[in-house]
């Protein structure tokens, strides 16, 4: 047995700890401080939330497996987070071991709130921690907590942490070292829990909170001061459009750089492949297929980490909660709640985690409305589409001396998806049938810095998944297109170029019937095909394609302006607004079906979407070129 065997061995013997808590209590904090990099993410079985374990060492060399829970204010679950949650904690869920050691982290500033889940939690029986985290923050409060009489109270260890400081999770390190071996208990039924009102468990919260606390509740003089702007009713709105409008600049202006740099190595690359290579089909499928394919895909990649980044830093400091306040008026007049902000600025980024964050909103219609909207948002995948159209097309100049035209186009198309997706949920809400609206309730967590080490761990989780992607579904993907583009070869005498006589150039012809009318040849045919499994495929697909279809010199030219040179105006406009609306994307369909249940609501999505990118193509087109474009 090899030491990586070993090692995962005496990982997988190693006690469970689940880390349980309210959102924004920083629990995931936490949970990054102890594990680092030795995590994994997948879903919890038959659904999407998703599951993150890792494992730690502590300094006494005791091993410990963790697991951090979704997100709950109670294991009276409202939410489907809140289910998962607390099936786990009761060990009631299939497929999952019960913990060992449940190890509650509370916001140290808001004991109040926090606490409920606590004696919750306590009333299973559960060997627990009791993690009093923020605590620096909470001394510049002036909230003083008295740990000793706290644990005496609960009847559980408690310690002090502060999970965004390097050794701040080193109180609860100890405490786990001084507990020793855990024995195994099972937990207590739930009717535990039911048996005790919400009243008396609050009762007993403020009781304990007036022994063990000074009773001040931590408010933060400079988050009431911001929030005096932010949530201004005039300003607020317009520091939030201001905000997404410098987001879309930026992506472009930021990655130009890096951009540049990986499209020159895979340049590079293809070009050292053919130096050392005689002609032939494997030099084709290496060069043509993968490189060109691959290459054409992961130049996007700086783009994508950037929008990433900037959703991050706004959920890190506690901004989004606001704009989700600031919206639910707006977005009440359309049929949602201002709940649904938080899932659809996700579906920014992919919208598979966008229809998963759904789940959080209470109301059935208004979480079904989201979830059909959510791939009407821009993900990330368009991105490498939009920006290969973009800069073949659109002149890269500046706009009353501030603005890049390319970002504005940018922000125009992602414009247009949120206006789309609130003209749909209007009419949604009209043909669903009005239900009573419900009041936005929201916690909205104090100001503060975003912590480097949770942002660096998620932009390398989000490029990780974004390159085992590429790795995979699109690799794949791209060779299978090699070779229905390379074979059956061209006749002796033939005309046109050998992928004109293939049998993806066949597939392309047929589609090119249906396609003509909104402005797409059969090579853009070709790759829409390959594009449905995912959107940024099509970039690869039509590096492919056009490497094929040139001869000579032409193929080692950039795709963007060999595009500028083939296409009229009019066909970019045209699939720029097919990419707005087109649902190419099988995982979200897939994910649609699992999050409501239904195969029929993946179709409806499918069809609505799919009429909605044809029409709107038409529209542009046939405007288009009676403008000459």
């Amino acid at each position: 047995m090899g030491v990586t065997e070993k090692v995962a061995q005496a990982v997988s013997r190693a006690p469970m700890i689940a880390l349980l808590g309210n959102p924004n209590c920083g629990k995931t904090a936490l949970f990054n401080r102890l594990t680092g990099a030795r995590q994994k993410v997948a879903n919890y079985a038959g659904v999407t939330i998703d599951r993150k374990e890792g494992h730690f060492t502590s300094p006494e060399g005791h091993a410990f497996r963790v697991l951090d829970l979704p997100g709950a204010y109670s294991l009276k679950a409202q939410t489907p987070d809140e289910e998962i949650t607390r099936d786990v904690v009761a060990g009631l869920r299939a497929g999952e071991t019960p913990p060992d050691l449940v190890v509650c982290v509370v916001d140290a500033t808001n004991l109040r709130l926090n606490l409920r889940l606590v004696l919750e939690v306590q009333r299973l029986g559960l060997p627990m921690i009791l993690c009093l985290n923020m605590m620096d923050v909470a001394r510049r409060r002036g909230v003083t907590i008295d740990a000793e009489k706290l644990a005496r109270e609960l009847g559980m260890t408690v310690v002090e942490t502060v999970a965004v400081q390097g050794g701040g999770e080193k109180s609860l390190l100890r405490a786990l070292d001084e507990l020793g071996p855990v024995p195994a208990t099972k937990a207590r039924p739930l009717a535990a829990i039911e048996a005790v009102s919400v009243e008396d468990t609050q009762r007993e919260v403020r009781r304990i909170l007036s022994v063990a606390t000074n009773n001040i509740q931590g408010s933060d003089s400079s988050t009431d001061k911001i929030d005096n702007v932010v949530l201004n009713p005039f300003a607020g709105p317009v520091i939030l459009a201001v905000l997404m409008f410098l987001i879309f600049q930026a992506v472009f202006s930021w990655a130009e750089a890096p951009m540049g740099m990986i499209e020159g190595f895979f340049g590079a690359v293809g070009e050292a492949v053919q130096g050392v290579m005689a002609e032939g089909v494997l030099r084709s499928l290496l060069v043509d297929g993968v490189i060109a394919g691959v290459g054409g895909v992961i130049v996007f990649l700086p783009q994508i980490l950037i929008l990433f980044f900037f959703i991050l830093v706004l959920e890190d400091c506690g901004y989004l909660p606001r704009a989700a306040f600031l919206l639910d008026r707006l977005m009440g007049g359309v049929g949602l709640s201002g709940r649904a902000f938080i899932p659809l600025l996700s579906s920014f980024a992919c919208a598979i985690p966008g229809v998963m964050a759904a789940r959080t909103i209470q109301n059935p219609r208004d979480r079904l409305v989201t979830i059909m909207i959510a791939p009407l948002m821009t993900c990330s995948a368009r991105l490498p589409v939009y920006a290969l159209l973009i800069a073949a097309f659109i002149p890269d100049r500046e706009v009353a001396g501030l603005f890049n035209l390319q970002g504005l186009v940018l922000f125009v198309l992602y414009f247009a998806g949120i206006v789309s997706g609130m003209a749909v949920a209007w009419v949604m809400k009209r043909t669903m049938g009005a239900q009573r609206k419900h009041a936005l309730m929201m916690e909205l967590p104090n100001y503060h810095l975003p912590n480097l080490r949770n942002l660096a761990i998620g932009l390398w989780e989000r490029a990780k998944i974004f390159l085992l992607r590429v790795g995979t579904l699109i690799l794949t993907l791209t060779i299978l297109l090699w070779a229905l583009s390379s074979f059956p070869g061209a006749p002796e005498g033939a005309t046109q170029p050998p992928i004109y006589y293939s049998v993806a150039g066949m597939i392309g012809r047929a589609l090119e019937f249906v396609f003509a009318p909104i402005g797409f040849n059969w090579q853009i045919c070709i790759a829409l095909v390959p594009g449905m499994a995912a959107r940024e495929v099509a970039v690869g697909a039509l590096g492919t394609v056009y490497a094929l279809s040139q001869t000579g010199d032409e193929v080692a030219t950039a795709l963007a302006p060999l595009l500028a040179s083939t296409w009229s105006m009019a066909t970019a406009l045209s699939l720029l607004t097919w990419y707005v609306y087109a649902p190419q994307c099988l995982a979200t369909l897939s994910v649609v079906k699992r999050e409501t249940g239904h195969t029929r609501y993946a179709l409806m999505m499918a069809g609505y979407m799919f009429g909605l990118a044809y029409a709107a193509s038409f529209i542009v087109y046939q405007t288009a070129r009676l403008m000459g474009a």
